[in-house]
């Protein structure tokens, strides 16, 4: 063997392979081949500290916190009931708020389209001055349309 200080063994005893790229696992602390990094795999006695899910309120979107022994779903609705700062119009953003202001069109762009010449906001159609029947200069920049 011309590197043996290159990798590391299996820490599970029944496979002890020499593995060049090893694996840590968070838990334990152990190093594993890639056949035996899950918890499940090699039986982590620490898995309970890094396998642990937590609940999300689901309209204001933040962790809470479960005590152990305690159902989440009843949790999460005390919170709700209680704690849950879910504000309706917060959640709700209007995307489309630059109204066209050519007379007679009622559409809304997401990003505001402003005319060099007047400083008017337009929707894509009407963004042109020959659109819009622009009033800033006298002569057009192009004659697109």
């Amino acid at each position: 063997m011309e590197l043996p200080w290159l990798g590391e063994h299996c820490s599970e005893r029944s496979c002890k392979q020499l593995d060049f790229l090893p694996l840590k696992c968070d838990a334990c602390g152990e190093v594993f081949c890639k056949d035996h990094i899950r918890y499940d795999d090699h039986k982590c006695s620490s898995a309970y500290k890094k396998n642990v899910q937590v609940p999300v309120c689901p309209l204001c979107h933040t962790p809470i916190p479960v005590q152990k022994g305690e159902i989440p779903d009843i949790v999460v609705g005390a919170h709700i009931d209680k704690d849950c700062k879910y504000n309706p119009a917060q959640q709700k953003q209007k995307i489309f708020t630059n109204k066209c202001t050519k007379p007679g069109c009622k559409r809304k762009e997401m990003m505001k389209l402003v005319c060099e010449q007047c400083g008017g906001s337009f929707c894509i159609k009407h963004r042109h001055p020959l659109d819009h029947d622009c009033k800033g200069s006298s002569q057009p920049i192009s004659k697109a349309g």
